[in-house]
């Protein structure tokens, strides 16, 4: 059986290639996403390479092999499941629960895992917005962007938060960042790199283009 690092490593990689859309991932992201050092990151993906995971390219990164995308996805599918289980039937906060679903998706039995999903009414998506993938591996896709891409005068509404950090996730709760909220852009000041938005009939308040760049919208 794989270890919880090697799962963990999977799914940071799946999920960054994803996020990007691109199969290849560079090995900076990927230290940067679990929090090791570069030669650390390196020497876990020369193992992963050696068992079949992936392939590894020097100065370029890596690309998960069929059987990695396969656990990858796997375990990507158990930890959205438990952070909208932990959100929707335990009353959890959403800033709380990405590193209790982190301890969880690995013990978690398959049969025990589709009995969740049927409890949970098979949801589509987690908490912070993301599309859960199916049993089979099938995950849908969205086209959009960063609130930082958009334009003074356009309305456009939340799609997801690309940011599990505490700080920022309760950050956009209490400013009322979350998915599905609309939002009209007031301005745009890029001297100052922030922007004025509004939401509903809300006082208007600004964030910064930092902070912007983290939340994902539609038109």
């Amino acid at each position: 059986m794989p270890s919880p690092t090697v799962e963990n490593y999977l799914k940071q990689i799946l999920s960054i290639s994803l996020e990007r859309d691109k199969r290849e991932v560079p090995m900076g992201l990927i230290s940067e996403a679990l929090r090791v050092t570069p030669g650390t990151a390196t020497s876990m993906v020369k193992n992963l390479e050696k068992e079949g995971w992936l392939s590894y390219k020097s100065r370029k990164g890596v690309k998960l092999t069929a059987s990695g995308r396969k656990l990858g996805m796997n375990i990507l599918r158990r930890h959205r499941l438990l952070e909208t289980f932990l959100v929707e039937t335990l009353g959890l906060d959403w800033s709380e629960i990405h590193d209790e679903a982190e301890e969880l998706e690995h013990a978690i039995s398959e049969k025990v895992l589709e009995r969740l999903d049927d409890f949970l009414g098979r949801p589509r998506h987690d908490p912070h917005g993301h599309p859960i993938p199916t049993k089979v591996g099938i995950i849908q896709r969205h086209k959009n962007r960063s609130l930082l891409d958009c334009k003074e005068g356009m309305t456009v509404t939340i799609d997801s938060i690309d940011d599990q950090e505490k700080n920022f996730l309760k950050f956009a709760r209490t400013k009322h960042l979350v998915p599905g909220s609309n939002i009209k852009i007031l301005s745009r000041e890029e001297v100052a790199n922030a922007m004025e938005l509004k939401i509903g009939k809300r006082n208007p308040f600004s964030i910064g283009f930092q902070a912007a760049q983290k939340i994902l919208v539609s038109a």
